[in-house]
């Protein structure tokens, strides 16, 4: 096998650095979240912006409310599957090449946008949502930092597959 192609986990290395960037997502996004129901009534709004409040909403389903309705099983099943993906991910890691970051950076910030949301699920049953965009009459459903980490991560993801396929079709068409 060549040193090039080997697995990090077989030359040691990997991608551990980046579970720091894990951890302080899930440190902002649990502190966020507190701060917010310190501060705010359930289903509060604050007006902050013309197309952004600060609003308390209780998420018992998946992302936008979906499930909201359900009779409960969906706290369980979320949060069983937040960690099953979040030990895929961690192997995921620490798989990786040393020089794979974009693809890491995403990896990290998908892992600790959903364990900041399982422990939400876990320790209230819902997850504390905050952030409210809207236009107008138009209101995108509440988010919160561990939402946008998983959509900014998931987007690195796309990023590193579209690098690797202009690599790849570079190094084809040289």
């Amino acid at each position: 096998m060549k040193p090039d192609t080997m697995a990090a986990g077989a030359t040691g290395t990997g991608q551990w650095r980046w579970l720091v960037l894990s951890a302080a997502i899930i440190g902002l996004d649990q502190w966020s979240k507190r701060l917010i129901e310190a501060a705010l009534l359930p289903f509060e709004a604050r007006y902050c912006l013309p197309v952004f409040n600060l609003v308390r909403a209780h998420n018992r389903g998946a992302a936008f409310s979906l499930f909201e309705g359900a009779s409960g099983w969906q706290r369980w099943a979320f949060s069983a599957l937040a960690v099953i993906v979040s030990v895929s991910l961690i192997i995921w890691l620490r798989s990786l090449q040393r020089h794979a970051n974009v693809l890491a950076a995403g990896l990290a910030l998908i892992l600790g946008g959903a364990i900041g949301n399982v422990l939400d699920r876990l320790r209230l049953g819902y997850v504390v949502d905050f952030l409210q965009v809207h236009w107008q009459q138009h209101y995108f459903p509440a988010f919160n930092v561990a939402d946008s980490a998983i959509t900014v991560g998931a987007a690195c993801l796309l990023l590193d597959i579209y690098l690797g396929s202009r690599r790849h079709s570079t190094a084809v068409g040289s």
